[in-house]
């Protein structure tokens, strides 16, 4: 499912063994624009063609990716990996000198900063040391057509689940009743509902809901119901059985799966986010609650032993 072997990166003369994302040239500038709002897009190296494909060059492995030889940009530097939420950038390293060069190398950027750890806690909040520009963890976000206030201190965001939010979307049927059980800032909940008729959009963190109801305003969504709340006790809340039911909280293994069960209705639809180890982790426990597997997928590399895993899971 994930490749588990370290990549080792080689230099030779112009060209350079690393990651990259076929396209099609028809969608390579929308897929390009995207990878580069993730920080994902390598811009040290040219972009292939080959045929009426493009292959775009990546920082890392993703699904999708496989090696290819890219020519060096000349006299172009690497920066330093980061990934880019909005006018944000996140270094991985505590690189001052870097965050100058990665300040300098986009206008759009008005801050980098250094995460000091994971992911952690109830709220799903992370610890930011501020290396360069504006000293903030708020910014803008834009995302196919929608805007998003974005706060890194305050609410857990991912730039890197754009393109799931497209791939559910395009599942959605007219009219369905969706609930998105950890809402954070809204992205799921305001994408979805262009065909939902209703999304409930929890979250426990008081500030993620606050930011929700400025993004609801910001793209004058309407559908959306914003409620502050414990998602262990939505089937006691919650007046309705769901089409479709998004679970974005990875770290949480299969805790709230059961909750997630008795709030969908027979023949609706879970998107289960997880943090797996092997393939087919969770599927024992899927079927025991019953449910069957519609696909099992890859969304991003986390560690060399782990990656972010979602399961669509139909309800029997």
């Amino acid at each position: 499912m994930v490749s588990t072997y370290t990549l080792m990166i080689h230099v030779v003369g112009k060209t350079a063994g690393r990651w990259g994302l076929r396209v099609p040239a028809r969608q390579g500038e929308e897929v390009r624009q995207a990878l580069i709002r993730e920080g994902a897009l390598d811009p040290s190296l040219k972009v292939l063609r080959e045929g009426s494909d493009l292959i775009l060059p990546l920082r890392e492995e993703r699904e999708g990716a496989s090696l290819f030889e890219f020519e060096a940009h000349p006299g172009r530097e690497p920066l330093p990996r980061h990934e880019l939420v909005g006018g944000i950038a996140i270094m991985q390293e505590n690189d001052p000198s870097g965050a100058q060069q990665l300040l300098a190398s986009r206008p759009s950027l008005h801050t980098v900063v250094f995460a000091q750890g994971e992911v952690h806690g109830e709220y799903r909040i992370r610890e930011f040391s501020h290396l360069a520009g504006e000293s903030t963890t708020r910014t803008l976000v834009t995302e196919h057509g929608h805007t998003f206030v974005v706060d890194l201190a305050g609410a857990y965001f991912s730039a890197r689940l754009s393109t799931e939010r497209q791939r559910i979307l395009s599942q959605v049927r007219e009219g369905e009743l969706v609930l998105d059980m950890f809402a954070g800032v809204g992205p799921f909940a305001i994408t979805l509902a262009k065909r939902a008729s209703l999304v409930v959009a929890v979250d426990l963190n008081p500030k993620a809901v606050a930011l929700m109801f400025e993004n609801l305003h910001r793209n004058r969504t309407e559908n959306v119901l914003p409620l502050l709340a414990d998602a262990r006790h939505l089937a006691r809340i919650l007046p309705w059985r769901f089409d479709r039911v998004v679970m974005n909280l990875p770290l949480a293994d299969t805790e709230f799966l059961s909750e997630a069960f008795r709030l969908v209705r027979p023949g609706g639809m879970i998107h289960f986010y997880s943090l797996v180890s092997a393939e087919g982790e969770h599927a024992d426990r899927i079927r025991e609650l019953g449910g069957a597997i519609a696909a099992e997928r890859v969304v991003r590399s986390y560690s060399p032993a782990q990656w972010h895993a979602v399961y669509d899971i139909r309800v029997r």
